[in-house]
């Protein structure tokens, strides 16, 4: 049973029951028994139980799920226009797109205004001793205003660059 008929089942139930203790309030009120006043408490909990599951229901989005994606956590996050996630060394070259396509169709409007948001996915390579290097593995574009993924062109990311032969000696004495 998915969250979402979980949701759905328990506003329904949180409602009849909220219902016949409603009824069961107003017999006491009637009869003027001495759980009247508890009973309206109950009545009341119970009914806004019911209001909220629904509320929640009507708002709550299931995350999207693409397959041939893998787990990739998001490491940067600007809050507009920018998601960075962090690929492990040993990414599969397959389960790029399919990533990409995930992270950018669980992004949520937000503080966002509509902006198009740009979701790469990147892994740290080693370029020397005591130096790394980002290699963007895939870039997207999310359109939060018009509700659509742009899919990039595959560009070449990778320096051709090796700071590791880099003589030039970036020490603080250079600048004293």
């Amino acid at each position: 049973m998915s969250m979402s008929e979980v949701i759905q089942d328990l506003t329904k139930w949180l409602a009849w029951g909220g219902s016949g203790i409603a009824l069961l309030t107003i017999l006491a009120y009637l009869f003027s028994w001495g759980i009247k006043f508890r009973l309206t408490g109950i009545t009341i909990f119970t009914l806004l139980l019911s209001a909220s599951c629904w509320a929640f229901n009507q708002s709550y989005t299931p995350p999207l799920n693409v397959e041939g994606y893998k787990y990739a956590p998001i490491v940067y996050d600007n809050g507009f226009d920018l998601v960075v996630a962090q690929a492990s060394n040993d990414f599969p070259e397959d389960a790029i797109k399919p990533t990409l396509l995930q992270i950018a169709g669980n992004l949520k409007g937000g503080g966002r205004n509509g902006a198009q948001v740009k979701v790469r996915l990147r892994k740290i390579e080693s370029a020397g001793e005591g130096i790394s290097q980002p290699i963007i593995l895939g870039e997207i574009i999310n359109d939060l205003k018009e509700s659509k993924i742009i899919e990039l062109p595959k560009r070449n990311y990778h320096s051709n660059d090796d700071l590791s032969d880099n003589n030039d000696n970036y020490s603080l004495e250079n600048y004293e």
